[in-house]
């Protein structure tokens, strides 16, 4: 299926113009990942979805995003504040949705996305255009774990090679063939994901590193953003995989994983499981 739209998976804590402490920053907004986001929704004038709804704090979070849009000179923007399941069939909500450019999901926990909006009016209209229409859906963290069919809820990095450790759920379905993590590189969560593709096989495993993202187009081309790096894991060529055989809490073994380690401006095709590295040269979006 031909798929118009774009999906924008970031790992967390991208450059907002707001903090300098994290490891991971870029130096300049404007040459960071969410200036990527304004430029694949079609530049400052598009009409900017910041949906706050994983988060804990989800008043300071909306403001943080629109200072950093603006910070970048984006005036049409909006902060969707879903708190309970009933306001994404809100009339308003639904008809923000159908003229929105681009949606901004923010980070926090993932299954408050699921809970809240998944199967809704508002997911359908997200789907739709996400396949008909040059439509952008973002989401950091949180917002980029839930973009799979197949989601992470959470699980212990450091027991994650244990069978069972790993717990999982339906998420918002927009990427079926890949299994998202973020934070990955500060939070060591290779086991993590290395499990989760022991599940799913036929799946490949997506760790985004803080400040780092992914531009998908065509639902398969994917092209590295930002100042860390994606780790891409292949399961299809696995010799040999315990985890059907196994007991839940049993120590799990994979042979021949597959693992692609790229960075800014490298390219990898989901469908035939391909990397093309650019040369070092090439300029950093």
């Amino acid at each position: 299926m031909k798929i118009k739209g774009t999906l924008i998976p970031i790992g967390g804590n991208e450059d907002k113009g707001i903090e300098t402490r994290e490891v991971y920053h870029l130096e300049f907004i404007e040459e960071g990942i969410l200036s990527n986001v304004v430029r694949e929704s079609g530049g400052v004038d598009a009409s900017i979805l910041i949906i706050p709804t994983a988060s804990s704090i989800p008043d300071e979070v909306g403001e943080n995003y629109l200072h950093a849009f603006r910070k970048l000179g984006c005036t049409n923007l909006h902060v969707m504040d879903i708190r309970k399941r009933a306001e994404s069939e809100d009339p308003k909500n639904i008809a923000l949705m159908k003229s929105a450019d681009c949606v901004m999901f923010s980070g926090g926990n993932q299954s408050k996305i699921t809970s809240k909006i998944a199967g809704s009016t508002l997911h359908k209209i997200m789907m739709d255009r996400y396949i008909n229409e040059d439509f952008v859906i973002a989401g950091t963290s949180a917002g980029a774990m839930c973009m799979s069919q197949e989601m992470i809820t959470g699980g212990s990095s450091t027991e994650s090679f244990i069978k069972g450790a790993v717990r999982m759920n339906e998420g918002m379905n927009f990427i079926p063939e890949l299994i998202i993590d973020s934070h990955f590189i500060r939070r060591g969560r290779f086991g993590r994901i290395s499990e989760a593709v022991a599940r799913f096989p036929n799946l490949t495993g997506l760790g985004l590193a803080e400040d780092t993202g992914v531009i998908i187009k065509n639902g398969n081309d994917c092209t590295v953003i930002g100042s860390g790096m994606v780790i891409f894991f292949d399961g299809t060529k696995l010799t040999h995989n315990t985890n059907k055989l196994l007991e839940h809490g049993t120590p799990m073994t994979m042979a021949n994983l597959v693992v692609h380690v790229l960075s800014n401006s490298d390219n990898y095709d989901i469908a035939k499981r391909k990397v093309t590295v650019l040369p070092i040269d090439a300029p950093f979006i």
